[in-house]
């Protein structure tokens, strides 16, 4: 699986390692949480730090005119004119009428409100507006969440004698209403991305502020904010994430009796009420109302200070929650049988649209989202009323400007209006099918996107190790979470699934454990059995949202699953990956130089001066996590293990990374195989053995990372590092060094090889390359040439062996059956004391703190 092809399910930015820790040791967090603010543009301990606060905030008097729609406002107000705030029906324009009318009420004024009816009015001020506001006899209109585009509407208001201001964070249209003006990116606030809550609630402080003479007031009404803010997906970066973040304490602490009925609705926690809460359970039963009936239900629940009351109004938002979805589920399914039932060039076509009468309005934007969802086309939803008229809305697709496609065919269409991905319109039912021949046609000239399908995006690579509690409080500091800043994903490479155990109604979710290598973590999964069925039954690529979980009074961390893939093979072989023997010629050559080595001459140490490479102490964690993180950084990565080939497995971290992967292993491999692989800059990826790395450090300082999976088996070893140039070496073998031991032993352990020489020379004379397979073994990963001279050279001493001087003819044959003692050999005696030396070394490895 390649992380870079086309087809990959996943994907993660690279990033400078040096930056991410450098941010974990001045902040104090855990590296994955470092990384992922490095990957998401935080690449400083400050810029972290001011992340991590979420404290950005500004005056209101920074919009420009803001002074004039005070000074209207409180013009109005002395006058004792009836104030009309103009608000919208979905969650934002919910509250920010709320917060308006609030406001309006503290300084004493004659305020009441207007929401448009979605199905008669539509969106914003309106001809019915207008005569609403006539037969209410207001003398100023304040809009909130609307108006910006409304330039002449407005215009005929102030014609009627009526005063307007307009609130407003939405695209501003050609021309601006001639009134004052509150908009963030029209006045030149420093943040433009706050919803109309936001928008609101400056005003109403700017308005507070300028009553009382007082410039210290707070913002009010940060609740709502919150609440608005979240639904209505404006990103939650800058003054938004401070603003949520406070409103959402203030939830917490104090809700009003409108948002705790809500809450007790929702099945929602006062106390532990999250971004998650607003957008899944508490916004849409306030847009419910909305969409089904009329949205002043939502301004009362949230302007109520009786409990009672707001407990009757909040069960009618639940019922109406309930019932929108009964209505999206069978318009939705309604629309698939409309679908179903065109000719077969319609139905295929590369736009889909479908109508029905009786469908209700309210639904038609999320049905054409699961259109667009199940079919991978632009879809447009149109609610016949008995009028003959069709009112729908429409969801595009990744390379297809939905708005454009309206354009082409306005000579179809009564009104429409929306943007590149999303638009609403209406028409005359009898033009429907012209229409959809319209836009088909306009379809078939747009030329299909060639980008590959939007990877997800992984924030870090982790072991089960890293699904702690410290992780997830951690991960949890750099909420809220949404538009703009979505939860942090973590990817769990090669994890296996265990203890699947059904959980809620019907049992369509299941806790389950997730584990790499001896350690576990416990996993949540929302409707997704069936994956973990599959998980279960092999390694899989597991992408999780790390929570702190509250649950009977404990606190724990929870994965909850986000997705799983298959790991597959790579759609190539890694470059270099498998390891290859050393040729007959160059195997023997290193046979020789081995005899003629003086066993007695203790090998030479490298420097004892310190590594340049900072040394990162990551025992126990995840070595195919740590070495996909590294490698996905878009640095290269040597893998230092006791034996290269054993541990040629560790290549796969490459191939998630997306990265070519390389193994060698000098125990075995021509000589040079480890120069040709770190020369070659394809190779990001190499895994060697510490043997190697004490023969040439200099070839480690191609690579930004070492990591050592195995311990190094002696103080030649270690000091090797010392050469090996700049960067980190990371720690991670666990408290066993099992693997390292066992290397160890096939080259200094001869007892056992001993024996099997002598029985194979049993039969008669060996030559060539029946000798170099006799003394290679037929073992899995055979003997080094260095192993195998070892064997001979004791044998020779003890007189039990000839041939061994007969370097062309290559022969070795048992010129004594007498029992003799090894320790009788030097040789032995110090290939025996080389060996325990080794084994001692390794032990205080495996103890070290």
């Amino acid at each position: 699986m390649s992380a870079t092809s086309e087809t990959a399910p996943f994907r993660a930015r690279p990033y400078d390692y040096a930056e991410a820790r450098l941010i974990a040791d001045e902040l104090g967090l855990a590296e994955p949480v470092a990384i992922a603010l490095v990957r998401r543009g935080h690449r400083t301990p400050a810029a972290a730090r001011e992340f991590i606060a979420a404290a950005e905030t500004h005056d209101p008097s920074r919009f420009e005119g803001i002074a004039a729609a005070v000074e209207r406002i409180t013009a109005a107000i002395g006058r004792g004119d009836r104030i009309t705030v103009h608000g919208d029906y979905d969650v934002d324009g919910i509250c920010s009428t709320a917060i308006m009318i609030s406001a309006l009420r503290r300084a004493g004024a004659d305020c009441d409100w207007l929401i448009p009816d979605r199905l008669n009015d539509g969106y914003g001020l309106s001809e019915s507006s207008l005569l609403a506001l006539r037969e209410r006899r207001s003398g100023l209109v304040i809009t909130v969440d609307c108006g910006i585009a409304s330039a002449d509407q407005v215009e005929a208001i102030e014609a009627a004698g009526i005063e307007v201001v307009v609130s407003d964070h939405h695209q501003p249209g050609e021309r601006l209403p001639a009134c004052p003006i509150v908009h963030p990116q029209v006045c030149g606030y420093p943040f433009e991305a706050l919803c109309g809550a936001g928008v609101a609630a400056k005003l109403a402080q700017a308005l507070e502020r300028a009553l009382s003479g007082d410039d210290s007031l707070p913002l009010r009404g940060l609740d709502l904010v919150a609440l608005a803010t979240v639904a209505d997906l404006v990103p939650l970066v800058g003054e938004n994430r401070h603003l949520v973040r406070r409103g959402l304490e203030e939830i917490r602490r104090r809700p009003r009796p409108g948002l705790r009925a809500l809450m007790e609705a929702a099945r929602v926690e006062p106390e532990r009420v999250d971004e998650g809460d607003i957008a899944f359970r508490l916004g849409p039963r306030l847009n419910a109302a909305g969409r089904l009936y009329r949205a002043d239900a939502g301004v009362e629940l949230m302007l109520t200070t009786d409990p009672a009351r707001a407990g009757a109004i909040a069960a009618e938002l639940d019922a109406a929650n309930h019932e929108r979805r009964e209505t999206e589920r069978a318009v939705s399914n309604q629309a698939e049988a409309a679908l179903r039932e065109l000719p077969d060039d319609l139905r295929d076509a590369p736009a889909i649209v479908v109508a029905g009468e009786g469908w209700h309005p309210g639904v038609v934007g999320i049905v054409a989202s699961r259109l667009v969802e199940r079919h991978g086309r632009p879809a447009i939803v149109l609610a016949i009323d008995d009028r003959g008229r069709a009112k729908g809305s429409g969801r595009s697709v990744e390379g297809f400007d939905l708005l454009a496609a309206l354009d082409a065919c306005a000579g179809h269409l009564d009104r429409y209006g929306g943007h590149r991905a999303a638009a609403g319109l209406e028409l005359s039912a009898d033009a429907i099918a012209g229409f959809r021949d319209a836009l088909i046609a306009h379809a078939r000239t747009v030329e299909p996107s060639r980008e590959p399908r939007e990877a997800s995006l992984v924030d870090a690579f982790v072991g089960a190790d890293a699904l702690d509690l410290e992780v997830a409080e951690q991960l949890a500091g750099l909420a809220p979470f949404g538009q703009g800043n979505p939860g942090i994903r973590l990817l769990v490479p090669g994890a296996r699934v265990g203890d699947v155990r059904p959980m809620g109604e019907e049992g369509k979710h299941a806790r389950f454990n997730l584990s790499t290598g001896t350690l576990s973590a416990r996993g949540v999964a929302f409707n997704a059995n069936g994956v973990l069925a599959a998980a279960q039954r092999e390694p899989h690529d597991i992408a999780v949202r790390l929570e702190v979980n509250h649950w009977n009074g404990a606190v724990e961390p929870r994965a909850v699953l986000a997705e799983a893939y298959a790991r597959g093979a790579p759609d190539h072989e890694p470059h270099g990956h498998r390891c290859t023997d050393a040729p007959a010629e160059l195997w023997w050559g290193r046979f020789d130089a081995e005899i003629a080595r003086d066993p007695a001459v203790a090998r030479p140490i490298a420097s004892g001066a310190e590594p340049e490479r900072r040394m990162l102490d990551a025992r126990g964690a995840s070595a195919t996590a740590r070495i996909a993180e590294l490698l996905s950084s878009g640095a290269r990565v040597m893998v230092l293990a006791a034996d290269g080939g054993r541990r040629s497995g560790l290549a796969e971290p490459g191939a998630i990374a997306g990265s070519e992967a390389a193994a060698c292993s000098c125990l075995r491999c021509p000589d040079g195989e480890l120069t040709r692989l770190v020369a070659d800059p394809a190779c990001n990826l190499v895994i060697t053995d510490w043997q190697s790395l004490e023969a040439d450090p200099g070839a480690a300082g191609a690579f930004e990372h070492l990591v050592l999976v195995d311990p190094p088996s002696g103080p030649g070893q270690e000091a090797a590092l010392a050469g090996t140039g700049s960067g980190f070496a990371h720690r991670c073998w666990g408290a066993s060094a099992e693997l390292a031991e066992m290397c160890w032993d096939s080259e200094w352990d001869l007892r056992g090889p001993l024996a099997d020489l002598y029985r194979g020379l049993g039969a008669g004379e060996r030559r060539e390359d029946a000798l170099r397979a006799l003394l290679v073994g037929t073992a899995r990963y055979g003997r080094s040439p260095e192993a195998a001279a070892r064997t001979v050279r004791v044998l020779a001493e003890l007189g039990i062996v000839s041939g061994c001087d007969e370097v062309d003819a290559r022969t070795l044959r048992v010129v004594s059956s007498e029992k003799t003692k090894l320790e009788l050999s030097g040789a032995y005696r110090a290939y025996l004391e080389t060996h325990q030396e080794g084994r001692k070394y390794l032990q205080s490895r495996r103890t070290e703190p």
